[in-house]
């Protein structure tokens, strides 16, 4: 009988024991399999979004809420601009593109932007179905929104106020399905694309509010390229001199937000090598006092021809198959949480996606296993035969 069988024998004598300590390890390979998982992903995603818009211009306030609000769609904007910032910019010769962005609308929750083909352009968008707007009160809709709202080409729909659903339904002014955009695994898949046309027609036609001679119309932000690197220089300090404008960079906005969240995983990785390193403790405790217990029977073994080296491999078998049942267990519940998280909060991951650091799991289970069995597999190792058949 080899040292796994013998190892799999001894598990088995004291079950709950051994069901608790995998237990805790499976807790810790889990949270950490999970914090890795779902940051990867959203820093992946975050960068994937703002690819290509070296910076945004909008109204002024909180530049990461401009940022939130314009390129990942995650917070509201702070506030209009005029219309006619799209012009001054695209004047600009270190402008390479400027995409004009309205918005104020939703249609069961998901956003309804107000925007031109090159928005659709810049993600890489490929129509599934259907054709591009190319009228005011035309929509196409990423894969994600056509999947949540149910919608179907030639389909009219009414927006509501506001960018949550709940809000005043815009019934006068309908808009017609004409494309549904094939996935591209960034922002654009969440959103309903339309001319902005579209949202100054729906709210300058409204019934319930006076109709003005000259509307005054705004835009909520503009996504900018530049043409050369020297605009990273002049052309920011150019917007934040106009008196209604503000400039933000994703980049920089992007890493003070990670920097932020990094506190936060930091210390989740801090509570999942916590609960790792009691289970390691746990671990050691639970395979000393079987060593204790079972002291006679190991010299018996000795006995019977079984080398100091086999009690050694016997301990040392013990703890590191609870280590890695305990470390396979936990990548299948921390995957299984991702997941979860996924079908909650919709935010583009994928469960069963493996991250670089997750390579690391399996040796730091194997590390937990070997240190807390190396002390009593040591013990068991320099066993004395005569002595302790002596004293039982």
């Amino acid at each position: 009988m080899n040292a796994a069988t013998l190892a799999w024998r001894a598990l088995r004598h004291k079950p709950l024991a051994s069901s608790l300590n995998l237990l805790l390890v499976a807790i810790g390979i889990a949270m950490m399999t999970f914090i890795l998982g779902v940051s990867s992903q959203l820093e992946e995603h975050a960068e994937r979004d703002a690819q290509g818009i070296d910076l945004v211009v909008g109204a002024k306030g909180s530049p990461l809420q401009l940022i939130l609000s314009s390129v990942y769609h995650a917070d509201i904007p702070t506030g209009n601009i005029p219309n006619s910032a799209l012009a001054a910019l695209a004047a600009q010769p270190l402008v390479q593109s400027a995409i004009p962005l309205a918005l104020g609308d939703n249609f069961h929750g998901v956003r309804i932007v107000g925007s031109t083909t090159a928005l659709l352009d810049h993600y890489g968008a490929q129509l599934a179905q259907g054709k591009l707007f190319a009228q005011p009160m035309q929509a196409v809709f990423g894969a994600q929104a056509a999947r949540e709202t149910g919608a179907t080409l030639g389909a009219r729909f009414a927006g509501s106020h506001g960018l949550a659903s709940g809000g005043e339904v815009h019934e006068h002014a309908p808009y017609t399905v004409t494309g549904i955009l094939a996935p591209t695994g960034t922002v654009l898949d969440r959103l309903i694309v339309t001319p902005v046309a579209s949202v100054w027609r729906v709210h300058e036609t409204d019934p319930d509010e006076p109709a003005a001679t000259a509307p005054q119309r705004e835009l909520t932000a503009v996504l900018v390229q530049y043409a050369s690197p020297l605009a990273a220089i002049s052309l920011p300090r150019w917007v934040n001199s106009q008196p209604r404008l503000q400039a933000a960079q994703p980049a920089f906005e992007a890493a003070r937000l990670f920097n932020l969240l990094g506190v936060g995983i930091a210390v989740l990785r801090a509570i999942a090598a916590g609960v790792l390193l009691v289970a390691a403790l746990s671990l050691f405790v639970a395979l000393y006092g079987a060593l204790e217990e079972r002291k006679t029977d190991l010299a018996i073994l000795r006995t019977l021809g079984a080398s100091p080296g086999k009690l050694l491999r016997l301990l040392l078998a013990q703890g590191l198959l609870l280590s890695l049942t305990g470390a396979a267990l936990g990548w299948l519940l921390g995957h299984a949480g991702v997941g979860l998280l996924e079908s909650m909060q919709q935010l583009n991951l994928q469960a069963w996606r493996i991250a670089p650091g997750e390579a690391w799991l399996p040796v730091i289970a194997v590390a937990v296993g070997l240190l807390a069995a190396a002390i009593p597999a040591a013990r068991a190792y320099r066993t004395d035969i005569a002595a302790t058949l002596a004293r039982s």
